[in-house]
């Protein structure tokens, strides 16, 4: 079992920074890909990025790519998703979720999901 809490997020403005965190607890978290999605209000939710279990693979959406970073300390137990130059489009709840294979970006095939984390950007 993997429980997962998502933190970090808030109010922006476009251009700005923010940096979540995913923090999980469970022995068997460090064998897990993570991956970040997200859901805007009346919209599907979507893939934004993800990394394998030892960190050194990631693959992300193109909309995102060169401004979000994602991360893992292992030691720690927890993921991180750097955004940067943030737009009023990433405007979402954003959630972290869990799954054994890599690369998932199809969320219905991962095992675990955090609450989710509400990113607003104003432009």
């Amino acid at each position: 079992q993997v429980q997962l809490v998502e933190s970090g997020g808030g109010l922006a403005q476009a251009g700005d920074s923010l940096r979540l965190s995913c923090a999980a607890s469970g022995r068997t978290f460090s064998r897990y890909a993570v991956g970040w999605f997200r859901q805007a209000p009346g919209k599907e939710r979507e893939f934004v990025a993800v990394i394998n279990w030892a960190g050194g693979s990631t693959y992300y959406r193109d909309s995102v790519k060169g401004r979000f970073t994602i991360s893992r300390d292992n030691a720690k137990n927890t993921v991180y998703l750097q955004m940067n130059s943030l737009k009023p489009e990433d405007t979402a709840v954003y959630y972290c979720a869990a799954v054994l294979e890599y690369p998932i970006i199809r969320p219905t095939r991962y095992d675990y999901w955090g609450q989710g984390t509400q990113v607003t950007v104003s432009s």
